[in-house]
């Protein structure tokens, strides 16, 4: 018996055809109140590991996005921005407002003086000019789809494109020339007064052979599972695959509690590990954050990590994943099986460095 799997099929985009795919990329606007836009990259060279570059505009009342220090005149006028790699940073979180602060349309945001995104699908520019950290990149993205969530009515609607990123990054002076394969995303949403989101990881995975894992895991104030998915995609033969049944995320050990700027307080997840098994398919994750997690995405988190991996037998390690991680659950859920999680340990133990940012 087979995993149930949703594939998308479609051809690599070339820069004479038109793009094939019928997305919404697009500004808030009287509907859509709410924006995210999202470039991540991993499986970069130490010591950046990885980079994204991640912007909300407008604040919605789901505590996981929601950070009260951000905004400005109102939760329509701010817009969060977070742009960070693996080492030491001071500046990945900004704030702004739309009135004063920003440009926003179809083919050209500006998100204070110094970010810009510009052009249309499917090629892009990703621009931003900072002391600490500075961006100079070209975006082409292929029409190899995975669609997080696609609300009936278009009520909401996230995605998800594999790309090229071929440019520049400067952190501290310091050049580093970009050639990977990443992860561009785009989400609309209209005004709702409250969804109780309270936890939320999210990661990407650079595989061989141009294969790319994203990992979802969301759940709500009552520690029920909202969603859980793993994406599988492949560059070379133009599918996305979504396995969504049997998809189990657990931490075995977390970093001491935290205070976040906001005053929430959280735990941050040390050891992890993905499990999804039906029939003969089979993803099995194991991973060792890396200890470098900055505060700025919405209401928590981002670093790095290492990871092992057993794809339908087929073993593969690294040592530059993704993760954002951000958990506003009460701690009586946060800290639910504690102790049980501290003395657990991973089935293929591996020693690692956590590194200190302080």
């Amino acid at each position: 018996m087979s995993l149930p799997i949703q594939p998308h099929h479609a051809s690599q985009a070339s820069p004479q055809t038109k793009f094939p795919l019928q997305l919404p990329f697009h500004p808030p606007h009287a509907w859509f109140k709410f924006v995210q836009q999202a470039l991540i990259i991993p499986n970069l060279p130490a010591p950046l590991h990885y980079l994204n570059f991640r912007v909300l505009i407008g604040q919605p009342n789901i505590p996981i996005f929601k950070n009260h220090l951000a905004n400005q005149t109102s939760a329509l006028d701010t817009i969060t921005l977070m742009s960070s790699v693996s080492p030491h940073m001071h500046g990945q979180f900004s704030h702004y407002s739309i009135e004063q602060a920003c440009i926003l349309k179809n083919d050209h945001y500006q998100f204070g003086p110094n970010n810009h995104i510009t052009g249309t699908l499917p090629k892009l520019q990703l621009q931003r000019e900072d002391a600490e950290l500075s961006i100079d990149l070209n975006i082409n993205t292929h029409p190899i789809v995975s669609y997080f969530s696609k609300m009936r009515f278009g009520l909401y609607e996230h995605w998800s494109l594999m790309c090229d990123c071929q440019g520049l990054v400067v952190y501290k002076g310091k050049r580093f020339e970009i050639d990977h394969l990443g992860s561009f995303e785009y989400a609309r949403a209209i005004y709702l007064p409250y969804l109780p989101l309270c936890f939320y990881t999210y990661q990407v995975i650079q595989l061989k052979d141009q294969r790319q894992l994203l990992l979802l895991h969301i759940r709500n104030h009552f520690n029920q599972v909202l969603q859980s998915k793993i994406y599988l995609r492949d560059l070379n033969q133009a599918s996305s695959v979504c396995f969504e049944h049997q998809v189990h995320f657990k931490v075995h050990r977390v970093y001491p509690k935290v205070m976040t700027p906001n005053q929430q307080t959280m735990y941050l997840p040390r050891e992890f590990e993905w499990r999804c098994k039906q029939g003969k398919q089979s993803i099995r994750i194991y991973a060792q954050s890396r200890g470098d997690f900055k505060f700025g995405l919405g209401a928590g988190y981002a670093g790095s990590f290492n990871y092992q991996i057993e794809i339908d037998q087929l073993q593969e390690e690294g040592t530059a994943g993704y993760c954002e991680y951000i958990d506003c659950r009460p701690l009586m859920w946060q800290e639910k099986n504690h102790p049980e999680m501290l003395r657990e340990q991973l089935e293929h133990p591996i020693a690692v460095t956590i590194k200190n940012n302080k």
